[in-house]
């Protein structure tokens, strides 16, 4: 089935539970701490009617605004051969641009998106566990003092268990979290019944009200209201899996309304007892089922965290494929599925970065501090990439795409600009983080442009190694070689060595690249690409999507069915080990080389990174100085 008619076919009961399970499970926890963060910053003012009322009418709005019409109804339609996300969404842009400088631009604003995803990665997890299980305050007051290390707990089960893979839990995931939004919903509806004055909150007039009487006040309430949207990027992101349609149908008709209806009925609930400001959630619950609820918010917590987790590891891998990040491991959990892998060094990094936050911050309300700045500013650099999109691809007119995504970026730039004022309370850490990749990012990228031009400059090209090679005299032996190369046009500097080592060359040589190209998938019929350079000689294209892990082994066995013979216990595959050292005229800072240069020394092998297999690889070094 083609993504068209998988949007245009009505979404069946099981992929619905399945878009609950996984792509709402951030959003779908906010009302654990959102609408209490953004109370308790209105304190010491007295909290009325009008405060209550104009902070709901925020939250609700900001739900209308920021996913429905911008997410839901705009950017999901930017789909980059149905794929989401902020880095997919950055390859289309990139793809519908003409000049090369604007393309630069584009390529940071994507890697600050990336890098941003991963600062929310680190403290989404911590802030939804803490917030779960602060209700044991209210349903088991004795256990107050068990909830950090009841937290610390949970959140290392949950990464150990990263390795096993998720499959089976995820059959679960939906089932819960359909149940999570039936209970939140009923509760709410519950509230809100018995007293249905707070339904004027739908109006937008209370927040204009509350914006207008409070203003500066009301702008650093505006860095709590987002927390409420949180996840939003989720939406867009998990289109690759789901299409569109499923995502917009379970969020219309069923997470929308449940989570509107809870914020309502907590906003009732503190209207009628000022004293449930403490902790609204889970005293909208009756007394019975405090337990049961601090239960199921911890699973669901567990599950927004382990949506989150996964996504890192499938940023990870997209930044690996687009070249902003050094080779990692990527071990695919999955049987059958592609996009159920394992990134060790990412789950060692999240693990103990979320951890530190726990036992740093201790409670919810002051993560609220430092969530909040990642989110925005991903939100901010979706709306500048998706702005390039729909003006070059769906030719939309300059005046159409100013007014629209010109009022999404302000609105964005808004909410970012609340958020900043909370840098000192917590609001460092996921700039901290962000910043930090964003250095170890463009540092990779521009290390390898650097390695690339230096080897390029140093190399032969293919064309004139081919015409010399049947008067070279060179002698030739039985067998398949590969030789590995990131440049098809010249010569591999691990077969100039092995020439000149050795002595001889295979019968059968393979000049095989890995292409990186801009697309989620490719199709097997267009994965390789094989052009006959003569004298026994071939070179192989090997194309990838940002969401694939190459497998050089496989796709070679597929040469069969081209008519090159081809023999997998007669290949030997030849790589070239790069030993970086400084040039005598560095191009790149000292901080900058250290560091690409440590990048570099951590980095994967390319035989396990490719998948071949260690008895077959023989490895020739090569000094590049750059």
């Amino acid at each position: 089935m083609t993504i068209a008619e998988r949007d245009r076919a009505a979404p069946r009961l099981g992929v619905l539970l399945a878009v609950l399970g996984v792509v709402y499970g951030d959003i779908g926890t906010s009302p654990l701490y959102a609408f209490h963060a953004s109370l308790v910053l209105l304190q010491p003012h007295p909290i009325n009617a009008p405060e209550i009322l104009g902070i709901l009418s925020l939250i609700v709005w900001s739900l209308i605004l920021i996913v429905t019409v911008k997410y839901v109804t705009l950017v999901m339609r930017a789909d980059n051969r149905g794929e989401g996300g902020i880095l997919a969404l950055m390859a289309l842009a990139q793809r519908v641009s003409k000049l090369a400088s604007t393309r630069r631009g584009l390529a940071l604003v994507g890697i600050v998106g990336a890098s941003l995803f991963f600062g929310d990665g680190v403290i989404t997890p911590a802030i939804s566990v803490l917030s779960a299980l602060e209700g044991l305050e209210v349903s088991a007051p004795g256990l107050q003092t068990y909830v950090l290390p009841i937290a610390a707990l949970v959140i290392v089960v949950l990464f150990v268990m990263q390795s096993h893979g998720t499959g089976r839990v995820g059959r679960v995931f939906g089932p819960v979290m359909a149940v999570w939004f039936a209970v939140i919903g009923v509760l709410g509806a519950i509230a809100v019944a018995r007293h249905p004055l707070i339904l004027l909150a739908l109006s937008p007039s209370y927040a204009l009200a509350l914006c207008l009487h409070y203003r500066f006040i009301a702008f650093i309430v505006l860095g709590a209201v987002v927390l409420a949207v949180t996840g939003a990027e989720a939406l867009y992101a998990d289109m690759g899996h789901f299409g569109a349609r499923p995502i917009r149908t379970t969020w219309t008709f069923f997470v929308l309304p449940s989570l509107i209806l809870n914020y309502l009925g907590q906003g009732a609930l503190v209207l009628n007892d000022p004293s449930a400001i403490a902790n609204p959630f889970y005293l909208l619950a009756p007394s019975w089922l405090g337990l049961p609820l601090v239960i199921l918010s911890t699973i669901a917590t567990v599950i927004a965290s382990q949506a989150l987790i996964s996504g890192a590891y499938s940023m990870a891998r997209q930044c690996m494929q687009l070249g902003f990040l050094p080779r990692m491991t990527v071990r695919h959990t999955g049987e059958t599925e592609e996009g159920q892998i394992y990134v060790p060094q990412i789950n060692y990094i999240l693990a103990i970065a979320v951890l530190i936050l726990v036992l740093s911050f201790k409670t919810s309300d002051s993560l609220a501090s430092a969530y909040g700045i990642a989110v925005t500013g991903t939100f901010t650099c979706t709306a500048i990439l998706a702005a390039v999109v729909f003006r070059r691809q769906f030719l939309w007119s300059r005046a159409a795409t100013i007014i629209v995504f010109g009022f999404f970026f302000v609105l964005d730039g808004t909410f970012f600009a609340a958020n900043s004022l909370k840098i000192v309370e917590g609001g460092w850490v996921p700039l901290v983080i962000g910043g930090a990749l964003i250095g170890l990012m463009t540092t990779w990228r521009r290390g390898r442009d650097l390695m690339l031009a230096r080897w390029q400059q140093d190399s032969l090209p293919l064309a004139t190694f081919i015409a010399r090679l049947p008067q070279s005299r060179t002698v030739r032996v039985p067998g398949i070689a590969v030789f590995l190369t990131g440049n098809p046009e010249y010569v591999p500097g691990a077969l100039l060595h092995n020439l000149k080592h050795n002595k001889v060359l295979h019968e059968q040589v393979l000049f095989v690249t890995v292409n990186n190209i801009d697309v989620p998938e490719v199709l097997p019929e267009h994965r390789t690409q094989i052009e006959d350079l003569g004298s026994g000689c071939y070179r192989v294209i090997l194309s990838y999507g940002f969401k694939e892990s190459p497998n050089i082994p496989r796709a070679l066995e597929a040469l069969r069915d081209k008519g090159l013979p081809f023999d997998a216990m007669q290949v030997s595959y030849f790589l070239g080990r790069e030993t970086l050292v400084p040039a005598m005229v560095p191009k790149m800072s000292l901080w900058r080389m250290w560091l690409f240069l440590a990048m570099a020394r951590n980095a994967v092998s390319a035989t396990e990174f490719f998948r071949i297999p260690p008895d077959r690889v023989v490895e020739l070094g090569v000094r590049v100085a750059i």
